[in-house]
């Protein structure tokens, strides 16, 4: 049984209470693959660390990566109390565990406060990735399911576009 918990748009405000070491994957990436064990390892110790180690697959909750805007895998993120820091250090389990005991994160700079997961403009963040994955889905619906070219798929939401764009207009 894995001690690593698993957060998604429903629970990750957990982040907001406590101090977690979070970590954004998918699970087609070599990078996070590497890194699978060694963080399968630090959960184990998280107890004693005084922390909580989760993870969020991108590929599942893209508006949970919207949020925290994830741009690279593996990203992770030390979080104290709602205070947000992007961990840019070794990924070894040595590393990971001075992180935490030696209290190294105090030294970097938390994510700016507009910029924070918590904040309005991230919310919004994550609503637009929330909605390219519903466009994506509408697109493989029409390619898939329905036959439809993928050229008349692209006609389709570019007119959907502009029919929208003329009503808000009006």
């Amino acid at each position: 049984r894995s001690s690593v918990r698993v957060l998604c748009g429903s629970n990750w405000s957990l982040v907001l209470q406590g101090q977690w070491m979070l970590e954004f994957y998918a699970p087609w990436c070599p990078a996070c693959q590497q890194i699978e064990a060694t963080w399968e390892s630090f959960a184990k110790e998280s107890e004693r660390l005084g922390i909580t180690v989760g993870k969020v697959d991108v590929t599942q909750e893209p508006g949970l990566s919207g949020r925290f805007f994830v741009t690279t895998l593996p990203t992770i993120y030390h979080a104290n109390d709602g205070m947000f820091r992007r961990y840019r250090g070794s990924r070894t389990l040595e590393d990971l565990q001075g992180y935490i005991l030696e209290r190294k994160w105090e030294a970097v700079e938390p994510v700016a406060g507009w910029k924070s997961p918590s904040s309005i403009m991230m919310h919004g963040m994550a609503g637009l990735f929330h909605f390219s994955g519903w466009i994506r889905q509408i697109h493989n619906y029409l390619t898939g399911t329905l036959g439809v070219h993928v050229w008349m798929s692209y006609a389709i939401f570019i007119l959907a576009t502009l029919l929208i764009g003329l009503l808000l207009g009006l």
